[in-house]
Order: structure tokens, then C-alpha cells, then sequence
């Protein structure tokens, strides 16, 4: 399918404006631009029953998280998505992805928190490992005083989040918790230090580009890091049997595109229950986009409804299991 025509005229737009590649500029100035991309194309005015700005305490000192509790919230405790803004570990923040998650919140009926993590360079990996994962046991262990079900915990993110969240999965696993029924991973970046075709294939012209992945990491980790830790590049982990449930999402004209779907595919491969999308003519950062590109609010409202659907059912297992445990 060709370019979707919004993402089109958005990046023609980009282009006319002379926007500076990241690679060009310094981190701080590149989290000025991507505040000024979200301000322009970023969904706008997206009501929300209720939203909580507070601090939780990460591992190396408190971090900002923002609560989302959907229109049509039933009551407490609701279902809970944990989120993890992207921007290759270096840029973003709550602000910049703050109209993604109000959508997703109501689309998915979950108590959304979008939490903090401390950045790169001032914070090399694998400080935003540590935050990431100390954010989910915070959110497990504080599941009643944040109205949530301890059932019904997902996590998830874009891009860089959405490694964060596949990698927290990962140690979740080996150390036999918290407890997460499901992972939301839009465009994951699951393999670090490689040249995949489609990076090769879409590595100019689609707001992400090969030069911005390379100075992402560049920026995140220290000189002579191993980019095949399973920290770094999730899909080179060495089992993945009995991971949460993962709803993936990846762009077709993104450079990230080949390696999203090798890890939808490595999960499937050991047994993990799948759902994977590659959405047509799209770019990626797309779904923080809503605001030029119309597709992106059908694709989140389908993300929030399969979100739903999934916990769903998660808590019906969790029901039946109870009452089996109790015969």
C-alpha cells in the first residue's frame, strides 16, 4: 500500500519546515523538537474522566507519573495499563504522548499511568531498565491505593517504551513477578546494533530514520556495551515461554518495522498468545499522531477495544481459577 496520505503531507510539511534531524542537534533540543511535534500533531482537547498528576519513587529518586481514568470508568478498582512513553530513551516525556494515552485510556476502559523514566545521555543504560521495572512492582504493590485490579495489570509503550515494557515482561518473568496479564508493544525496538532490511529499506524520508536509531544509542549506552543484552535487544533473549499475552503494533513504512514482527513471531514461536498488526501505509510514531493523521484514532480505538477484550478475559480466568482453588 503506498504512503497513507495524511502521514504523506505530514512529512512533506516536516520538510518545508527545514526541521533539523535529531542527529543534528543536541538531546535538549531534540526534546524541544519532539514537545513542538506533539503541540502540532498531537490529538487535541480528548476528554477524560479524570487525571492525576503525582510522583512515584523510582529507584535512584521520585519520578512523575500521570493517571488516567477513562470516561465511562465503572468504579474502582478498574484495569490498569502501564505506560512508557517512547523516544529512543532520550526524548519525551508525559506531555509529548499525553493525547495517545487519553485516547487509549478510554478506548481500553484501563486506568492508564504513564510514568517517568530517567533519560539518556544524563542517564546511561541501563538506568531506564531499573526505572521501568521498579515502576511495575510499584504499580502491582500499590494496586489497591491506585484503584486498580492486581489482576488485571498490563503494560505496554511505543517504540523505546515499548521495549522497556517487552523487557520488563522479560524480568518479571525470571524473578516470578509482578503479575502482568498482557503486553501492548507499538513499534517495539527489540534489536540494537543491526541493519535489518527495513531499516535499510525505509532508512531516510519517514520521520525515524537509520541515523536517528544509531544516535539514540549512541546516547543511551556507555562505549563497548554488548547490544545482544537482552536489556538492550529483547528479541535475543533466550526463551521466551510463558510471557504475557502481547498485542503488537508496527508501521509499514518504518524502520522498525522487521524487527516488531520477528519478536511477534519468536513469542508465537514458544507458545505466547499473539496479536499482531502491521498497519498499512503508516509511519512510525503514528500513534501519537491522531491530530494529523485520522487513521491514527482508528487503530488506537481497535488497540483499546482488543485491550479490553483481553483483560477481559483475564479476569474471567482469574475468577474460575478462584473458584477452583476454593473447592
Amino acid at each position: 500500500m503506498p504512503l497513507d496520505p495524511a502521514a504523506k503531507n505530514l512529512l512533506d510539511l516536516l520538510v518545508a519546515a527545514g526541521r533539523p534531524k535529531v542527529w543534528q542537534v543536541s538531546p535538549a533540543e531534540a526534546r524541544e523538537g519532539i514537545s513542538a511535534l506533539a503541540e502540532a500533531a498531537d490529538a487535541k482537547d480528548v476528554p477524560i474522566g479524570r487525571i492525576d498528576n503525582a510522583a512515584w519513587p523510582g529507584p535512584a529518586g521520585a519520578l512523575a507519573y500521570r493517571s488516567y481514568t477513562p470516561v465511562d470508568a465503572a468504579g474502582d478498582p478498574l484495569p490498569a495499563l502501564l505506560y512508557f512513553h517512547g523516544g529512543g530513551f532520550v526524548i519525551g516525556d508525559l506531555d509529548t504522548h499525553d493525547g495517545l494515552c487519553r485516547l487509549l485510556a478510554n478506548a481500553s476502559g484501563c486506568r492508564l499511568i504513564s510514568v517517568e523514566y530517567r533519560l539518556a545521555p544524563e542517564h546511561k543504560f541501563p538506568a531506564a531498565v531499573e526505572d521501568a521495572d521498579a515502576a511495575a512492582c510499584w504499580v502491582a504493590d500499590q494496586a489497591r491505593e491506585l484503584g486498580i485490579d492486581p489482576d488485571r495489570i498490563a503494560i505496554g509503550g511505543d517504540s523505546a517504551g515499548a521495549s522497556l515494557a517487552a523487557v520488563v515482561c522479560q524480568l518479571a518473568k525470571e524473578r516470578g513477578g509482578p503479575r502482568l496479564a498482557l503486553q501492548l508493544l507499538l513499534y517495539p525496538a527489540t534489536e540494537s546494533g543491526v541493519d535489518t532490511p527495513s531499516r535499510v529499506a525505509f532508512a531516510e524520508g519517514y520521520l525515524l530514520e537509520k541515523k536517528s536509531i544509531e544516535w539514540f544509542f549512541q546516547q543511551y549506552v556507555e562505549p563497548g556495551t554488548d547490544p545482544i543484552d537482552p536489556r538492550l535487544s529483547p528479541l535475543l533473549a533466550p526463551d521466551l515461554a510463558g510471557l504475557p499475552p502481547a498485542h503488537i503494533h508496527t508501521a509499514e513504512f518504518d524502520p522498525l518495522v522487521d524487527e516488531g514482527k520477528a519478536y511477534a513471531d519468536k513469542l508465537a514461536a514458544a507458545g505466547v498468545e499473539v496479536e499482531y498488526v502491521c498497519h498499512p501505509g503508516m509511519i512510525h510514531h503514528f500513534f501519537c499522531l491522531a491530530g494529523a493523521i485520522p487513521y491514527a484514532r482508528t487503530a488506537i480505538a481497535n488497540a483499546g477495544a482488543a485491550i479490553k477484550q483481553a483483560l477481559a478475559r483475564a479476569r474471567q480466568a482469574g475468577a474460575t481459577a478462584q473458584r477452583r482453588a476454593s473447592m
